[in-house]
């Protein structure tokens, strides 16, 4: 057997586990759900409710005109034609037919506002409601609902990223368990969960064993929350390996029509996976789709994009709302900035931060509602502006999160579920 590294301080309680798991026993499943290692534990999660939580994360920042809040008659608008939704008055860019003909389901906000017009620093801060420093990671919104209502299954992680995870938190601040697990391609599912063929039951178990006792001096000599994390995360790991509810991963369990629905994209694939796994219990899961930084030939580049943003997103809130699930799931439209109404010499749009939009369905969400507005061009909020903070404690409020509960860092610093902001009460339901 592979002789163990030396341990200290630099070396993180993830690098132990991934090479135990590696070297003794043979399966790589752990790697995904050992995560960075957590500062300090912020809060004990306790169970409660039984709503989860989809984001679809629209990474590069989605251009607002030509999505849900299209200026028809404008220079500004392009070549994006406006059509009419099914709530009265209410236009979406061409692009997202689909979408325009559930808009009584959607909670679009037209005056997002932010100060961020930088990609990893935006995006950072959606999915945060902070601004990125360097003295401290802040949880993500996905990571704050899994610790404070818990795990609703036993076997099954409780918050899923469907995407490339570049630059993603985690869970930041708090417990090591409440990072998502990353699944990179929908149609593969989690990988490295079976037994490799030259492992038997037996000697499967007896490299378990092993483990554990090589493993006990060391939680012994580092013993302390953190380390217990830890521990639990290998256990979970390890029976999740025998669970039959490993199941709700593999898409390819769902009728050839229902998977065609979706859309024949990572995307697509991924809100179906999101739907399988909220259904399983898994309390959150985001799913990510872009690049939408459309500096040059946005007006080629979008019908692609907003197809399969249209496709995607319309087949989960029907398939949701035909299972009954619609009512427990908040579905949350998101995207870091907005982008420019004047099309640049290259025939895109570039960063803009000063007014964007952003929706939400399901849970706790009024559907056929448009909050807020931009002015005549799309150049910045007319009425009613939203910030960041604001947004995403709307998300808490829906999702029954304790929006003005001080949590505290391992600094001190206390932080608040959706940063404080206000919690835009025309969209609650």
């Amino acid at each position: 057997m592979e002789r163990m590294p030396p341990f200290d301080d630099r070396l993180s309680r993830r690098a132990v586990v991934g090479h135990m798991a590696r070297t003794a026993l043979g399966v790589t499943v752990f790697n995904a759900l050992a995560a960075q290692p957590t500062v300090a534990r912020a809060a004990t999660a306790s169970p409660g409710g039984d709503v989860s939580v989809i984001f679809l994360m629209m990474r590069g920042a989605m251009s607002h005109l030509d999505t849900f809040d299209p200026k028809p008659g404008r220079e500004e608008q392009g070549e994006t034609k406006a059509i009419q939704t099914k709530t009265p008055g209410v236009l979406f860019g061409e692009h997202l037919p689909k979408l325009a003909g559930m808009s009584d389901r959607l909670a679009v906000i037209r005056s997002m506002t932010t100060e961020t017009g930088a990609h990893e620093q935006g995006t950072y801060l959606m999915r945060t409601s902070y601004s990125q420093i360097n003295s401290i990671v802040h949880p993500s919104m996905g990571s704050w609902t899994l610790h404070v209502k818990g795990k609703q299954s036993r076997d099954l992680p409780g918050y899923v990223l469907v995407g490339n995870g570049n630059e993603h938190p985690g869970a930041g601040f708090l417990d090591a368990s409440l990072t998502p697990v990353p699944i990179a391609d929908p149609k593969l599912g989690l990988e490295n969960t079976t037994r490799p063929a030259y492992l038997s039951e037996k000697q499967f178990q007896r490299r378990l064993s092993l483990a554990d006792r090589i493993d006990r001096d060391f939680r012994q000599l580092y013993a302390g929350p953190q380390i217990a994390a830890y521990d639990q995360m290998y256990k979970d790991a390890t029976r999740l390996l025998g669970s039959v509810d490993l199941e709700a991963f593999d898409i390819s369990k769902e009728p050839e029509a229902v998977r065609g629905r979706y859309g024949d994209t990572t995307f697509g694939q991924g809100c179906l996976l999101a739907r399988r796994l909220v259904e399983s219990g898994v309390r959150c899961v985001e799913v990510e789709l872009g690049p939408w930084d459309m500096h040059q030939d946005i007006f080629e580049n979008l019908p692609d994009r907003c197809g399969t943003l249209d496709m995607g997103m319309a087949a989960l809130l029907d398939d949701l709302a035909e299972r009954g699930l619609l009512k427990k799931t908040l579905v949350v439209l998101a995207t870091e900035f907005g982008r420019t109404p004047e099309i640049n010499q290259n025939a895109g749009r570039d960063h803009h931060p000063a007014v964007f939009s952003c929706a939400l369905a399901g849970a706790g969400i009024k559907g056929g509602v448009v909050h807020g507005s931009s002015d005549e061009r799309g150049f910045r909020p007319d009425d009613d502006a939203v910030t960041v903070a604001d947004f995403n404690t709307t998300i808490a409020v829906a999702a029954g999160l304790p929006r003005e509960k001080e949590f505290s860092a391992p600094n001190g610093r206390p932080f608040k579920i959706g940063g404080g902001g206000t919690p835009i009460r025309q969209v609650l339901a």
